[in-house]
Order: C-alpha cells, then structure tokens, then sequence
C-alpha cells in the first residue's frame, strides 16, 4: 500500500480500514496514529497535513469504528494490541512509531509493552494511565458515556467547549468541524471501547518501556488534567513532556504548533 486513500485489510477475517501516507524520510519507520473514542482515521487529517511529507502514516479504523465493522467478539487492550501488531505484518511493516490520542495513548502504551521490539518511539497525547490516573471532570467523562455527539452535530457543538476545553471554548466552528469530520459507525463499536478500556492500566509497568516517549499535554483538558502527563513522565525512563495552551484535541486544533514538535521527536 502507498496511498493516502484508504483501503480494506483482512486481518485473520477481521476487516480493518486502513490509510497510509508514505513518507520521504528513509531512517524514520511510519508512524502509527491511533485515535481516540470511537474516533475514524478522518479525524488526523489536520495533524497528518501538519506532519507533512516527511513523515509516513499509518491510519487504522479499529472494529466498529469508522469503516470497519465490529468484531465478533469484544476485545481488551491486549488483543487489540495483538490485532495491531498482525495488520503490521499483513502490510510488511517491521517497526512503526506509536502516537495515542486519549483512548489511543493506552492502546499505544499497551502496544509499545507488548510489542517492545516493534515499537521504535512513542508520543502519547493527552493520555493517563488508565483506572488510576486523576480523573477529569465529572460533567465531562459523564458526557462521554454516550456516543451521542458523534450523530448529533448540534448536541456536540453544545457540549465540545465543556468535554474538549482550549481552544473549543472560544472557537465553536471548530466543533462543528469536528463533527462533519467523523464518521459514526454505530453504538456497538464505541461501547466496546469503553469496555476495552474498563480497569485496564499501565500505572504497574511503565517504567518497562524502554522507547524514548514524547508526552504532550493540554493545559486546559476537562477529560485528560495534564498533571496525569507529569505523572507519566516520571514513570516512563526515557520521555520529556510537552505542556501546551489547549484541550483536549489540542492535537487537531493546534497542528500547526505541535506537528513540529512530533516531528522534530522523531527524526532528530
């Protein structure tokens, strides 16, 4: 695959949408993107236009999100590592750096330890560890018990400055904007990435990791507080955090500030 149009991978029956983007720079691997909630692989175009040609990507829709359908049995964090790590070898990519937005930092933290040896650099955005993390505010991780903003653009221009914080809360067209841009799947694939996540945590083991980590945080991030990027940064041996003026998708609407300081992570 070397297009940035997206494509159907059968992974041992598993039918996943994929997007590569290739890349210019030949001493870095691609970078994995893996999102958050119910999220589709559309919604890192902001970031992958930022990123630029320098860097490849690779884009994957999870079961039941985006264009690929549910699988037949709910998986946990392991197994979805393990369903990652097997589309890598049916695309004949050995090694790839790891980015995780929210839900995707712990998939991309489970990854990077169940996979050490394919796992070259991790960057982990507005992410914790999990069942023990601090937790963020209450209205906000209420609101994401439901997948009712990704079918109802007007309830998620209502409630993104209240659950996405930073710039969300003073540029509302972002919002909507957001929402054109995801494409809802159906409940079935969202709850079974709440039920992935349920009192899953790396708190334990990620002072293992041994790939030098990139961990940025929102300074304004009702879901994520960026104190929890702290945390990670002194457990994690190798890593250097990143505060940055924004929420919780800071990632997508500040691209333009922050795609340099991925890049600069992984190719210097």
């Amino acid at each position: 695959m070397s297009t940035a149009e997206p494509a159907t991978l059968d992974v041992d029956g598993q039918h996943l949408r994929v997007a590569v983007q290739p890349g210019v720079e030949a001493d870095c691997p691609p970078l994995l993107l893996l999102n958050g909630l119910g999220a589709n692989l559309e919604i890192f175009q902001p970031f992958v236009d930022a990123l630029g040609e320098r860097i490849g990507s690779l884009r994957i829709d999870l079961p039941g999100v985006g264009g690929s359908p549910p699988s037949a049995i709910p998986l946990r964090m392991s197994g979805l590592a393990r369903l990652l790590a097997r589309a890598l070898e049916r695309m004949d990519v050995a090694e790839v750096d790891v980015l995780g937005i929210s839900w995707g930092g712990a998939l991309a933290q489970q990854f990077a330890h169940q996979y050490t040896h394919r796992c070259r650099r991790l960057v982990l955005v507005s992410t914790g560890t999990g069942a023990f993390m601090v937790p963020g505010r209450p209205t906000a991780l209420l609101m994401l018990a439901s997948p009712r903003r990704y079918v109802d653009p007007a309830y998620m221009a209502s409630v993104a400055p209240h659950l996405y914080g930073g710039r969300m809360r003073s540029h509302p067209e972002l919002a909507m904007k957001y929402a054109r841009s995801a494409g809802f799947a159906g409940p079935r694939g969202y709850y079974a990435q709440l039920l992935a996540g349920a009192g899953w945590t790396s708190i334990h083991w990620l002072w293992r990791l041994r790939q030098p980590t990139l961990i940025l945080s929102g300074r304004d991030d009702p879901i994520v507080p960026w104190i929890n990027g702290w945390i990670m940064a002194r457990l994690i041996r190798d890593s250097r955090l990143h505060i940055f003026d924004d929420g919780h998708l800071g990632l997508l609407t500040s691209a333009a500030e922050l795609a340099p300081i991925v890049r600069t992570f992984l190719t210097q």
